[in-house]
């Protein structure tokens, strides 16, 4: 089964019922509808659910819209988005990368 780890705030937002949407970029676990995933805590690799994708869809990040973030917590702006993924992904993050929509339920 694979795996998506969570920061432990983030983790939390999912059990209560609040995330139930992530952006991955880079996907090298080519994560697809129906895919069964254990969900972990990235800080303790502590397991904390298990859920099945609902669906899931590329697009770039410049590309997203409201839509895209119903389910998933929000930035203050697009420049906090691209700071915030940067710091799990590098600093070519920009408006042409490729993210990975991905809806679960939990």
């Amino acid at each position: 089964m694979k795996v998506i780890k969570f920061r432990s705030e983030l983790a939390d937002m999912i059990l209560q019922g609040k995330k139930t949407t992530t952006f991955r970029l880079f996907d090298d676990k080519d994560l697809r509808a129906g895919d069964e995933i254990h969900l972990v805590r990235w800080e303790t690799g502590e397991e904390f659910g298990k859920t099945t994708i609902r669906e899931a869809y590329e697009k770039t990040l410049g590309e997203l819209t409201e839509d895209d973030f119903v389910g998933h917590e929000r930035y203050v702006s697009e420049e906090e988005m691209y700071t915030t993924l940067r710091t799990f992904y590098g600093d070519s993050v920009g408006p042409h990368t490729v993210v990975k929509i991905i809806r679960f339920t939990v």
